[in-house]
């Protein structure tokens, strides 16, 4: 039976049907005033304070004199229900302990990264993949996570670009709530549900020049109308909890913005959940050389809105002290903690502190059949000449090369504290355990590891490659070389994998690039040496499985790029939503190696491109191929004059004129022509998976309020403005059927 996957329109959380858990419950608010009005001003800050301990037994003093409110990087089950124990029975008001951690794309069973999420274009596998993450979390006590990053990144640089959902707005925003979906269930307080944190609140994703913890210089307008949305999805979708970032913007550390964390998250937004400084950031803030010291940064992020600390201490070390010399309110203090203590009720901590999930959910048969669907979908099929992939039986034997193809650790990815490489299948496992029978397998890796250098073993690669029907190259990063405080200025494949992959195009012999990565790389000399090119953003524990299913065509591949590859690093930040400019690029413009020499000044053309790159990426956003073919046709509108409380109603016809059965994600861009303010070119509103039969074709419709096309304009009004707008519905957001409408008063 056909199905039809879609997720449409909305920047709210409602799409996916989601409240925020308990939120304004009377019974829970006046048991947090009850319970804060006992507490002493001591036993408040111990609220306020976050650790991460190392010596068990000086965090058990701590914990008895109420000193510690959270816990984070505890992960054996014993000791957790131990602490948990002091908490609630040996300190003074029983308040029991918040256990966090960093499960950000699964805890035993590793999803792909969020990057590789996002290329599904499936918020419905992403909601389930968080939910396996609460479940097999909670098994060790772990009922807080620090996911989703909802940062729009825009900068393969920022090795961070891994943990988002790529540079889309709208992408981030629907993706971001399906996460939160999936971690809180459908209701916190039961035991297996984890408190989601939307971070970090707020640009992160657009650190200057793609360095960690670096600058933004992001104006209102832009933070409103691209960064702010996704976390505006996030409270609407109930998220429990919001971290501050570690960047300052504009000058202003985000752990110490009135504006973003009062003006915008409290009063505008009305949450009412809980906010959480980065590792240390308050503290880091005598760094930025916006505070003096941590007494001045710890008054700072109070009065600015931060609830808790997490580890640096400087609010339960001075926050006393400032509220005796009247820098910090007792107010200010109250409602901090009275923002933790309606997340612990929330939680169920209070009725139910100790682990009751079973060990035995780690690593369950449906969660990595789960895994694998979404290793599955998330996998780009970047080129395919002459129907390489996928391998049919005229393919005998079939050499596997490459420093990937047999990497358990590697392929899990970037922020994997407790995976484990012994649970992870790899290509060259799986294709020998599910296919060795069809095939005779050579396996040669030619390098040791992604930055190896030393080409001695390339010959052997070459030579298993000649005695082969095909060849499948694994390449990529190392999990080490993507993540936080893992930027790159150079995003070509490290070491002698580019020497590897020229010498195996070389002989001649069918050459099948597999690329495994923590964002996308500059690969167009590997693509153009490469008969196909598949892309997985680093896999998790079933990508081996995954890809050999995709590459011997058992499955056919339906990932979409939730970024622009650029075609080499100087091209970055390179993304489709980008506004016009006066002087837009043309596809005829000059390159560099055309211009004749002593050219005129003016010959090469005065337009917005690269002399040596052109203006076009390498692959836009929302590409990726099919063993199959679409084809888009007879494009309607239902109206093409609307006013604010309509909706654009539009349908496609799509079939699947191929010979394998499909799926394709069918997008919708929209661009507003003329604005009060410059508009991007395109931007998504909308997406569906629509699975075909061979030959098949379904009618495809969208049905896009006019409300979701509002912006915030020049005087600063969040509105839609009429006026005309072109509407494209197709593959990818560089090729598609387009019509105009207009929007009227």
């Amino acid at each position: 039976m056909k199905k039809n996957i879609f997720y449409t329109v909305l920047l709210a959380a409602s799409f996916i049907g989601c409240s925020q858990p308990n939120n304004g419950s009377s019974d829970i608010e006046s048991k947090v005033d009850s319970l804060l009005s006992q507490m002493t001003i001591e036993e408040k800050l111990g609220q306020m304070n976050q650790l991460s301990p190392w010596d068990f037994d000086d965090l058990a003093k701590k914990v008895r004199k109420g000193e510690v409110g959270s816990i984070l990087n505890i992960v054996n089950p014993d000791e957790v229900n131990k602490i948990q124990k002091i908490a609630v029975e040996e300190s003074r008001l029983g308040i029991p302990l918040i256990v966090a951690r960093d499960v950000i794309h699964g805890y035993k069973t590793i999803f792909p990264i969020p990057l590789g999420q996002a290329a599904t274009f499936n918020p419905q596998i992403v909601e389930e993949g968080a939910r396996i993450a609460a479940i097999e979390a909670s098994s060790d006590g772990i009922r807080w996570t620090f996911s989703p990053m909802i940062d729009v990144a825009r900068d393969p640089r920022w090795g961070r670009i891994a943990e988002s959902c790529g540079e889309d707005t709208y992408l981030n925003a629907v993706m971001g709530a399906a996460m939160i979906k999936g971690y809180q269930g459908d209701s916190l307080n039961d035991p297996t549900a984890m408190a989601a944190c939307a971070k970090h609140f707020v640009a992160y994703g657009a650190a200057e020049g793609g360095r960690d913890y670096n600058s933004t210089f992001i104006p209102e307008r832009v933070l409103r109308n691209v960064y702010l949305p996704p976390f505006k999805a996030a409270v609407d979708a109930g998220s429990a909890t919001f971290m501050t970032s570690f960047n300052d913007n504009d000058g202003v550390p985000s752990t110490a913005n009135k504006f973003v964390l009062k003006d915008v998250l409290r009063d505008e937004w009305k949450y009412d959940g809980m906010v959480v400084t980065d590792w240390a950031s308050a503290l880091e803030m005598v760094n930025h050389g916006f505070c003096t010291d941590g007494k001045d940064a710890a008054e700072k992020s109070v009065n600015a809105g931060v609830d808790m600390e997490m580890v640096s201490e400087t609010f339960i070390k001075n926050l006393k002290q400032s509220v005796a010399e009247g820098k910090v309110s007792m107010e200010t203090i109250d409602n901090a903690v009275r923002n933790i203590l309606r997340l612990k009720f929330r939680l169920g901590l209070f009725e139910n502190p100790y682990i009751v999930t079973p060990q035995s959910v780690k690593y369950a048969e449906e969660h990595l059949l789960a895994a694998k669907t979404a290793a599955e979908q998330s996998v780009i099929l970047l080129k395919n000449d002459a129907q390489t992939l996928p391998l049919t039986d005229k393919v005998k034997t079939v050499a596997i090369v490459g420093p990937m193809a047999d990497a358990p650790y590697e392929q899990m990815g970037t922020w994997v504290f407790d995976g484990e490489r012994e649970h992870t299948q790899t290509p060259l496992k799986a294709i020998k355990d599910m296919y060795g029978d069809k095939v005779n397998v050579v396996f040669e890796p030619g390098l040791a590891y992604s930055r190896d250098k030393n080409v001695a073993g390339i010959a052997k690669a070459v030579n298993a490659a000649r005695r082969a029907d095909v060849v499948v190259c694994f390449v990529g990063e190392e999990s080490i070389l993507s993540g936080e405080a893992h930027s790159l200025a150079n995003l070509d494949l490290q070491g002698a994998q580019s020497q590897l992959i020229k010498s195996l195009a070389s002989t001649g012999k069918p050459l099948v690039t597999v690329i495994m990565a923590g964002r996308q790389l500059t690969i167009s000399d590997e693509v153009e040496a490469s008969d196909a090119v598949l892309y997985s953003f680093h896999p998790g524990t079933m990508g081996g499985p995954a890809i050999a299913d995709i590459l011997f065509g058992k499955v056919n591949p339906s990932g979409k790029t939730p970024v622009t590859f650029p075609r080499m690093s100087g091209q970055t930040p390179v993304y489709y939503a980008h506004n016009n400019t006066g002087r837009p690029a043309n596809p005829t413009e000059m390159l560099i190696d055309e211009i004749p020499v002593e050219a005129g000044q003016t010959s090469v053309g005065c337009r917005s491109f690269y002399l040596d790159a052109g203006n076009s990426p390498l692959f836009p956003f929302g590409y990726g191929l099919s063993y199959t073919s679409f084809e888009y046709s007879d494009l309607r509108l239902a109206a093409d004059k609307l006013t604010e409380g309509d909706k654009v109603n539009v349908s496609v016809n799509l079939k699947n004129a191929g010979n394998y059965d499909g799926t394709e994600v069918v997008q919708l861009y929209v661009q507003d022509k003329v604005g009060s303010v410059t508009r991007p070119v395109k931007e998504l509103k909308a997406f569906k998976r629509v699975e075909l039969k061979a030959g098949e074709s379904e009618t495809v419709t969208f049905s896009l309020p006019v409300s979701d096309l509002a912006f915030w304009g020049y005087d600063m009004i969040f509105g839609v403005e009429p006026g005309d707008f072109r509407l494209w519905v197709g593959t990818s957001s560089a090729e598609g059927l387009s019509d105009d409408f207009s929007v009227i008063k």
